[in-house]
């Protein structure tokens, strides 16, 4: 994911701006006027709304995730197993914040921060977006929102093809009036059932640090 959340999300809105105009109805109500013809009242949320069910199980931080790796940019960080996990400040992605490494295994992650609010809806967008910059099959096989540490959150899993490697990326992804948090794993995807329970742990490490 080597876009800038920011731009991308520019890039989205202009978009939008081109392929929709607002108006008002004879009777006061905003509607939204699309180019093929249709519209919608601006209050209805049905027309973009996607089909993304909500998981009713509640997540927790594992017992072993002790270290709090907070993020200098919101008001997010997330418990991780030191022993299991090695990280630094990220120099491959720019825009990530965070690297970490399962210790000598092929899992990895990445925590990417911004102060900017972000509607999921838009954020899953913006992550395919990001991920087809890189993988132009990228698709999201799985998603749902979750509730962890209290705190709803939407899940992903994006699989892809680079460079003939196919790929998994496997995240958590949130955004609230101080910024935006992608926590992301990532692997092959023939590797991705075998650290399922890794990944897991990390992702439900994630917590609001005020």
């Amino acid at each position: 994911m080597k876009k800038n959340l920011f731009l991308l999300l520019s890039l989205l809105f202009a978009i939008a701006s081109f392929s929709q105009k607002k108006a008002v109805t004879e009777t006061g109500d905003e509607v939204i006027l699309y180019e093929d013809g249709t519209w919608k009242y601006s209050n209805d949320s049905s027309r973009t709304k996607s089909e993304i069910s909500v998981n009713p199980k509640p997540f927790k931080k594992s017992d072993n995730a002790t270290f709090l790796l907070k993020s200098a940019n919101t008001d997010a960080g997330i418990w991780i197993d030191s022993k299991k996990w090695s990280f630094k400040k990220a120099e491959i992605n720019e825009a990530a914040e965070y690297q970490l490494q399962l210790k000598g295994k092929d899992l990895y992650a990445m925590i990417i921060t911004e102060k900017i609010e972000v509607p999921l809806e838009t954020l899953k967008a913006v992550a395919l977006e990001n991920a087809r910059s890189a993988a132009s099959d990228a698709e999201i096989v799985k998603q749902e929102y979750r509730t962890v540490n209290d705190k709803k959150i939407l899940f992903l899993q994006i699989n892809g093809t680079t460079q003939g490697i196919k790929f998994a990326y496997y995240g958590y992804y949130y955004s609230n009036e101080n910024g935006t948090v992608q926590v992301i794993t990532y692997t092959a995807q023939k590797l991705l059932n075998g650290f399922k329970a890794d990944a897991e742990d990390l992702l439900n490490g994630f917590v609001t640090t005020k």
